[in-house]
């Protein structure tokens, strides 16, 4: 029997409960894949029982995930009971949130599991906690680098990178783009480097940004030719070899409006976009750019190109998510394994209430489940 997907619980006290509750109520109608809820067996059936909803939840591995999973939610526990009610997150959130993506990133690494999908932790609590990473993303780089456990949360014994040190190296978060592997491989704790790279899919829309969680004062400094070519380079990779797309064409988004009309609204495109885009050209790699943003996202636009780079989050993300809120996927590229998580955060005000909507998160199986899918 296949292996199922690994689903991580999230935050214990925001909507990941809810939506994959909802998702497997919903499993038959929408016929998605089987899934391994992993987390607290007693806070899913409790929280079940706050919605009001009538989903049996059954303990399971991942052998047994997928004949449970017609009758039961199948779920498998970590050992870090979670006692966070919604909308109220406590001590043992950020335990049973870690434990759940150790979890994950084992079994799929020993092929336990198909892919991963996580739903939505809380930096915030996690920081509180001593999580030693700035984001979901790095800590799933770490453990895919290593031997899939973390200081964090896992045993390891090696000391945590301190979350300002991690952001040093940390091509994602583009705290500092030009830092070397070397460098990287000097941090005490580190491995070897993985460059994941954010990727919101949908059937409407795929968006990369090149710079992600960072001051938008602080993106010319921190944008380079180098992380432009690093960035589309994996982009095309993971297209061609998850996605099928035989020759990937991208879309790369000037940084200044009208893409800085040849220099005279900032020397950036200029100056670090065209000769990123030529250099990825020279790689043999279907490029365009810079191209204007503001007219990259009609119809007829989108149908030139399977993924557009931005240069900043919200320069790609914001036509995203108004063209495709309800299904619009986080997929991370340039780990070893598939993953997907719903876009969204933990809306704790929503948590228990039964208002959230679980449409990202079953788009978040379905993509998981055809990208890891043999061909």
């Amino acid at each position: 029997m296949a292996a199922p997907l690994a689903l991580t619980l999230g935050e214990p006290a925001g909507i990941g409960p809810d939506i994959a509750l909802a998702a497997w109520a919903a499993r038959q109608a929408l016929d998605l894949p089987p899934f391994l809820l992993i987390g607290d067996p007693d806070l899913l059936a409790a929280r079940a029982r706050t919605l009001g909803l009538d989903v049996p939840v059954e303990p399971a591995t991942p052998e047994t995930a997928a004949a449970t999973c017609p009758r039961a939610l199948p779920v498998l526990a970590t050992g870090h009971p979670a006692t966070a009610q919604p909308g109220r997150p406590d001590a043992s959130s950020a335990p049973a949130a870690i434990a759940a993506i150790e979890t994950a990133v084992a079994l799929v690494r020993a092929g336990r599991a198909a892919a991963v999908v996580t739903n939505p932790i809380a930096k915030a609590v996690m920081y509180q906690a001593g999580f030693a990473f700035p984001g979901h993303t790095e800590f799933l780089a770490e453990l895919a680098a290593g031997d899939g456990s973390s200081s964090t949360g896992g045993g390891d014994s090696r000391p945590p990178v301190p979350i300002a040190d991690f952001r040093e190296i940390s091509d994602f978060e583009n705290e500092n783009p030009r830092v070397s592997p070397a460098r990287c491989a000097s941090i005490p704790g580190r491995r070897k480097r993985l460059r994941p790279v954010m990727m919101i899919w949908s059937e409407l829309v795929a968006v990369v940004p090149v710079t992600i969680h960072i001051p938008l004062a602080e993106v010319p400094r921190r944008l380079s030719r180098e992380l432009i070519v690093e960035t589309a380079t994996i982009t095309a990779r993971d297209l061609a070899a998850r996605f099928g797309i035989a020759r990937p064409r991208l879309a790369v988004c000037g940084l200044n409006p009208h893409a800085g009309e040849g220099g005279t609204l900032g020397r950036e495109d200029e100056d670090i976009v065209r000769p990123a885009v030529a250099a990825l050209r020279g790689l043999g790699l279907d490029v365009r750019g810079p191209l204007p943003a503001d007219t990259l996202f009609h119809a007829a636009a989108r149908a030139t190109y399977d993924a557009a780079l931005g240069m900043y989050h919200d320069q790609v993300l914001a036509p995203a998510k108004a063209l495709a809120f309800d299904t619009a996927v986080n997929v991370t590229l340039g780990l070893p394994f598939v993953r997907t998580s719903p876009d969204h955060g933990t809306a704790f005000e929503l948590a228990g209430t039964g208002r959230a909507s679980p449409s990202s998160l079953i788009a978040a199986l379905r993509l998981a489940h055809r990208l890891s899918s043999p061909t």
